[in-house]
Protein backbone atom coordinates (compact mmCIF):
# COMPACT_ATOMS: atom_id res chain seq x y z
CA UNK A 1 0.00 0.00 0.00
CA UNK A 2 2.83 2.36 0.91
CA UNK A 3 4.46 1.80 -2.30
CA UNK A 4 1.65 2.63 -3.79
CA UNK A 5 0.81 6.03 -2.22
CA UNK A 6 4.52 6.36 -2.90
CA UNK A 7 4.42 5.59 -6.81
CA UNK A 8 1.11 7.96 -6.79
CA UNK A 9 2.95 11.02 -5.46
CA UNK A 10 5.79 10.44 -7.74
CA UNK A 11 3.85 10.40 -10.54
CA UNK A 12 1.54 13.74 -9.35
CA UNK A 13 5.40 15.64 -8.46
CA UNK A 14 6.37 15.16 -12.04
CA UNK A 15 3.26 16.40 -13.43
CA UNK A 16 3.34 19.78 -11.26
CA UNK A 17 7.03 20.07 -12.09
CA UNK A 18 6.30 19.52 -16.02
CA UNK A 19 3.21 22.38 -15.50
CA UNK A 20 5.41 24.59 -13.83
CA UNK A 21 8.17 24.71 -16.32
CA UNK A 22 5.92 25.12 -19.29
CA UNK A 23 4.20 28.16 -17.97
CA UNK A 24 7.34 29.49 -16.83
CA UNK A 25 8.81 28.85 -20.36
CA UNK A 26 7.02 32.52 -22.05
CA UNK A 27 8.69 34.36 -18.65
CA UNK A 28 12.07 32.77 -19.03
CA UNK A 29 12.50 33.11 -22.87
CA UNK A 30 10.82 36.71 -22.74
CA UNK A 31 14.34 37.37 -20.10
CA UNK A 32 17.16 35.65 -21.91
CA UNK A 33 15.92 37.61 -25.12
CA UNK A 34 15.93 40.48 -23.38
CA UNK A 35 19.24 39.85 -21.74
CA UNK A 36 20.75 39.06 -25.65
CA UNK A 37 19.14 42.17 -27.23
CA UNK A 38 20.66 44.44 -24.53
CA UNK A 39 24.12 42.88 -24.82
CA UNK A 40 24.32 43.24 -28.28
CA UNK A 41 23.32 46.35 -28.70
CA UNK A 42 26.13 46.92 -26.51
CA UNK A 43 28.52 45.05 -28.47
CA UNK A 44 27.14 45.67 -32.29
CA UNK A 45 29.25 48.62 -32.97
CA UNK A 46 32.04 46.92 -31.38
CA UNK A 47 34.22 45.58 -34.44
CA UNK A 48 36.80 44.46 -32.02
CA UNK A 49 34.38 42.43 -29.93
CA UNK A 50 32.85 41.38 -32.93
CA UNK A 51 35.95 39.65 -34.86
CA UNK A 52 36.66 38.34 -31.45
CA UNK A 53 33.60 36.42 -31.34
CA UNK A 54 33.53 35.68 -34.54
CA UNK A 55 37.29 34.61 -34.39
CA UNK A 56 35.82 32.86 -31.25
CA UNK A 57 33.22 30.91 -33.00
CA UNK A 58 35.32 29.75 -35.76
CA UNK A 59 37.36 27.67 -33.39
CA UNK A 60 34.93 26.42 -31.26
CA UNK A 61 33.47 24.70 -34.12
CA UNK A 62 36.62 23.67 -36.08
CA UNK A 63 37.70 22.14 -32.40
CA UNK A 64 34.44 20.62 -32.49
CA UNK A 65 34.35 19.30 -35.94
CA UNK A 66 38.20 17.65 -35.77
CA UNK A 67 36.95 16.43 -32.24
CA UNK A 68 33.83 14.36 -34.23
CA UNK A 69 35.80 13.47 -37.19
CA UNK A 70 38.94 11.85 -34.98
CA UNK A 71 36.17 10.00 -32.85
CA UNK A 72 34.74 8.91 -36.02
CA UNK A 73 38.07 7.91 -36.95
CA UNK A 74 38.99 6.03 -33.41
CA UNK A 75 35.72 4.25 -33.84
CA UNK A 76 36.06 3.05 -36.92
CA UNK A 77 40.24 1.82 -36.00
CA UNK A 78 38.22 0.11 -32.98
CA UNK A 79 35.78 -1.98 -34.93
CA UNK A 80 39.00 -3.12 -37.56
CA UNK A 81 40.94 -4.37 -34.21
CA UNK A 82 37.49 -5.81 -32.87
CA UNK A 83 37.13 -7.69 -36.23
CA UNK A 84 40.90 -8.53 -36.22
CA UNK A 85 39.96 -9.99 -32.30
CA UNK A 86 42.29 -7.65 -30.91
CA UNK A 87 41.48 -5.88 -27.91
CA UNK A 88 44.20 -3.98 -26.52
CA UNK A 89 47.45 -2.53 -27.96
CA UNK A 90 49.97 -1.48 -26.04
CA UNK A 91 52.95 0.59 -27.10
CA UNK A 92 56.25 0.55 -25.21
CA UNK A 93 56.14 4.18 -23.93
CA UNK A 94 52.37 3.55 -22.93
CA UNK A 95 52.76 2.15 -18.80
CA UNK A 96 49.06 1.75 -18.09
CA UNK A 97 48.46 -0.36 -20.93
CA UNK A 98 51.49 -2.46 -20.10
CA UNK A 99 50.07 -2.97 -16.54
CA UNK A 100 47.07 -4.00 -17.87
CA UNK A 101 48.27 -6.78 -20.01
CA UNK A 102 50.74 -7.96 -17.19
CA UNK A 103 47.78 -8.47 -14.57
CA UNK A 104 45.74 -10.07 -17.46
CA UNK A 105 48.69 -12.84 -18.28
CA UNK A 106 48.92 -13.48 -14.21
CA UNK A 107 45.06 -13.66 -14.72
CA UNK A 108 44.67 -16.18 -17.38
CA UNK A 109 47.92 -18.00 -16.60
CA UNK A 110 46.71 -19.21 -13.34
CA UNK A 111 45.89 -23.03 -13.37
CA UNK A 112 45.62 -23.34 -17.24
CA UNK A 113 47.84 -24.34 -20.43
CA UNK A 114 50.16 -21.78 -21.59
CA UNK A 115 52.41 -21.86 -24.60
CA UNK A 116 54.89 -19.74 -25.29
CA UNK A 117 57.34 -18.61 -28.36
CA UNK A 118 60.58 -16.57 -27.46
CA UNK A 119 64.33 -16.11 -27.63
CA UNK A 120 65.87 -16.64 -24.69
CA UNK A 121 63.12 -16.71 -21.86
CA UNK A 122 65.42 -14.95 -19.50
CA UNK A 123 63.11 -11.58 -19.56
CA UNK A 124 60.01 -13.29 -20.10
CA UNK A 125 59.80 -16.21 -16.93
CA UNK A 126 63.41 -17.00 -16.12
CA UNK A 127 64.12 -13.47 -14.11
CA UNK A 128 62.20 -13.34 -11.11
CA UNK A 129 60.84 -9.75 -12.21
CA UNK A 130 59.60 -10.93 -15.32
CA UNK A 131 55.78 -10.96 -16.45
CA UNK A 132 55.18 -14.61 -16.80
CA UNK A 133 57.42 -15.57 -13.94
CA UNK A 134 55.33 -16.45 -11.32
CA UNK A 135 52.52 -17.60 -14.36
CA UNK A 136 54.54 -20.64 -15.20
CA UNK A 137 54.94 -21.48 -11.32
CA UNK A 138 51.01 -21.15 -11.25
CA UNK A 139 49.91 -22.75 -14.55
CA UNK A 140 48.48 -26.30 -15.26
CA UNK A 141 51.07 -26.94 -17.71
CA UNK A 142 53.54 -24.87 -20.62
CA UNK A 143 55.07 -25.90 -23.68
CA UNK A 144 57.66 -23.59 -24.29
CA UNK A 145 59.84 -23.25 -27.24
CA UNK A 146 63.54 -21.56 -27.23
CA UNK A 147 66.28 -20.38 -29.44
CA UNK A 148 68.79 -23.41 -29.25
CA UNK A 149 71.97 -22.04 -27.77
CA UNK A 150 74.24 -23.98 -29.63
CA UNK A 151 72.73 -22.86 -33.52
CA UNK A 152 73.47 -20.34 -35.49
CA UNK A 153 70.00 -18.30 -34.67
CA UNK A 154 71.69 -16.91 -31.25
CA UNK A 155 74.62 -15.66 -33.04
CA UNK A 156 72.43 -13.98 -35.94
CA UNK A 157 69.74 -12.52 -33.88
CA UNK A 158 72.87 -10.76 -31.47
CA UNK A 159 74.66 -9.82 -33.50
CA UNK A 160 71.76 -7.94 -35.54
CA UNK A 161 71.11 -5.71 -32.16
CA UNK A 162 73.21 -2.66 -31.62
CA UNK A 163 73.89 -2.97 -28.32
CA UNK A 164 76.90 -4.13 -27.21
CA UNK A 165 76.18 -6.00 -24.04
CA UNK A 166 73.94 -8.46 -26.64
CA UNK A 167 76.39 -11.24 -27.46
CA UNK A 168 75.88 -14.55 -27.95
CA UNK A 169 77.42 -15.77 -24.98
CA UNK A 170 75.19 -13.84 -23.23
CA UNK A 171 72.08 -14.96 -24.93
CA UNK A 172 73.41 -18.61 -24.08
CA UNK A 173 73.79 -17.88 -20.77
CA UNK A 174 70.29 -16.24 -20.86
CA UNK A 175 68.99 -19.80 -22.29
CA UNK A 176 70.66 -21.82 -20.10
CA UNK A 177 69.42 -20.14 -17.34
CA UNK A 178 66.32 -19.94 -18.36
CA UNK A 179 66.03 -24.16 -19.24
CA UNK A 180 67.27 -24.03 -15.59
CA UNK A 181 64.39 -22.55 -14.21
CA UNK A 182 62.24 -25.18 -16.23
CA UNK A 183 63.69 -27.66 -14.98
CA UNK A 184 63.16 -26.45 -11.22
CA UNK A 185 59.19 -26.30 -12.30
CA UNK A 186 59.61 -30.07 -13.51
CA UNK A 187 61.13 -30.87 -10.68
CA UNK A 188 58.00 -29.88 -8.45
CA UNK A 189 55.76 -31.83 -10.74
CA UNK A 190 54.64 -29.35 -13.21
CA UNK A 191 54.02 -30.52 -16.57
CA UNK A 192 56.66 -28.70 -18.48
CA UNK A 193 57.54 -29.41 -22.24
CA UNK A 194 60.08 -27.33 -23.95
CA UNK A 195 61.64 -27.18 -27.71
CA UNK A 196 64.91 -25.32 -29.06
CA UNK A 197 64.50 -24.77 -32.50
CA UNK A 198 67.63 -23.19 -34.68
CA UNK A 199 66.15 -20.31 -36.42
CA UNK A 200 66.80 -16.76 -36.00
CA UNK A 201 63.42 -15.54 -33.59
CA UNK A 202 60.55 -14.00 -35.49
CA UNK A 203 57.44 -13.95 -33.24
CA UNK A 204 57.47 -13.59 -28.98
CA UNK A 205 53.95 -15.28 -28.32
CA UNK A 206 52.41 -15.87 -24.91
CA UNK A 207 49.17 -18.51 -25.30
CA UNK A 208 46.94 -18.23 -22.10
CA UNK A 209 43.47 -19.50 -22.74
CA UNK A 210 41.70 -18.03 -24.57
CA UNK A 211 43.79 -14.79 -25.19
CA UNK A 212 47.47 -14.37 -26.95
CA UNK A 213 49.88 -12.20 -26.01
CA UNK A 214 52.25 -10.83 -29.07
CA UNK A 215 55.31 -8.93 -30.12
CA UNK A 216 57.45 -9.17 -33.48
CA UNK A 217 61.58 -9.38 -33.34
CA UNK A 218 63.15 -6.90 -35.67
CA UNK A 219 66.19 -6.55 -37.10
CA UNK A 220 68.05 -4.43 -34.98
CA UNK A 221 65.52 -3.33 -32.49
CA UNK A 222 64.94 -4.91 -29.01
CA UNK A 223 62.11 -6.61 -28.59
CA UNK A 224 61.14 -5.28 -25.67
CA UNK A 225 60.90 -1.62 -26.84
CA UNK A 226 58.40 -3.23 -29.81
CA UNK A 227 54.02 -3.01 -28.75
CA UNK A 228 52.77 -5.86 -27.68
CA UNK A 229 48.94 -6.98 -28.86
CA UNK A 230 46.50 -9.20 -27.18
CA UNK A 231 44.32 -11.01 -29.15
CA UNK A 232 41.03 -12.64 -27.75
CA UNK A 233 39.61 -16.02 -28.89
CA UNK A 234 36.49 -15.63 -31.01
CA UNK A 235 34.34 -18.13 -32.83
CA UNK A 236 33.66 -15.73 -35.13
CA UNK A 237 37.00 -15.04 -36.26
CA UNK A 238 40.00 -13.24 -35.86
CA UNK A 239 43.55 -13.25 -35.80
CA UNK A 240 43.85 -15.45 -32.85
CA UNK A 241 43.05 -18.56 -34.86
CA UNK A 242 45.84 -17.53 -36.87
CA UNK A 243 48.39 -17.53 -34.74
CA UNK A 244 47.44 -20.29 -32.34
CA UNK A 245 48.00 -22.31 -35.86
CA UNK A 246 51.10 -21.04 -36.19
CA UNK A 247 51.92 -22.37 -32.11
CA UNK A 248 50.63 -25.76 -33.24
CA UNK A 249 52.45 -25.99 -36.71
CA UNK A 250 55.52 -25.25 -35.37
CA UNK A 251 55.20 -27.42 -32.03
CA UNK A 252 54.84 -30.61 -33.94
CA UNK A 253 57.71 -29.21 -36.81
CA UNK A 254 59.67 -32.76 -36.35
CA UNK A 255 63.01 -30.60 -37.32
CA UNK A 256 62.52 -28.83 -33.83
CA UNK A 257 63.76 -31.11 -31.12
CA UNK A 258 62.32 -31.88 -27.80
CA UNK A 259 64.57 -31.27 -24.32
CA UNK A 260 64.15 -33.86 -21.92
CA UNK A 261 64.78 -31.88 -18.64
CA UNK A 262 65.43 -34.86 -16.93
CA UNK A 263 68.31 -36.34 -18.98
CA UNK A 264 69.63 -33.22 -20.95
CA UNK A 265 69.05 -34.69 -24.23
CA UNK A 266 67.41 -33.80 -27.39
CA UNK A 267 65.02 -36.06 -28.57
CA UNK A 268 63.65 -36.38 -32.12
CA UNK A 269 59.87 -37.54 -32.57
CA UNK A 270 57.95 -38.20 -36.26
CA UNK A 271 54.92 -37.37 -37.14
CA UNK A 272 52.94 -38.90 -34.97
CA UNK A 273 54.92 -38.39 -32.14
CA UNK A 274 56.62 -40.91 -31.77
CA UNK A 275 60.48 -40.82 -30.65
CA UNK A 276 62.79 -41.42 -33.51
CA UNK A 277 66.03 -40.58 -31.76
CA UNK A 278 67.96 -38.96 -29.29
CA UNK A 279 71.22 -36.95 -28.61
CA UNK A 280 72.88 -35.55 -25.68
CA UNK A 281 72.98 -31.74 -25.24
CA UNK A 282 76.30 -30.19 -25.00
CA UNK A 283 76.41 -26.93 -23.47
CA UNK A 284 80.17 -26.01 -24.85
CA UNK A 285 80.20 -22.92 -25.93
CA UNK A 286 80.50 -22.98 -29.92
CA UNK A 287 83.28 -20.58 -31.82
CA UNK A 288 82.71 -18.04 -34.02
Amino acid sequence: MKKNIAHILYHIAVVVLSACIAFSLPVTITYIAGKILRYWSLVENQRILLISAEVAVAVILIGMVNAVAREWRIRKLSQIAKTAGMIVAAPSTAPLARREIRKLKETQGFGRSVMLISSTGFQTFADPASELHQVLKNCREAKIMLLDPLKDGVIARAKSLADPRSTPECFRDQIIRSIDFLKALKASQKQIKLKLYSEVPLLKMAILGDYLCLKHYPTGLDVQKMPEYVFKHDRSGGLFNLFYQYFVSRWFDTAIPEYDLDTDELVYRDKTGNEVSREQFNEVVMGY
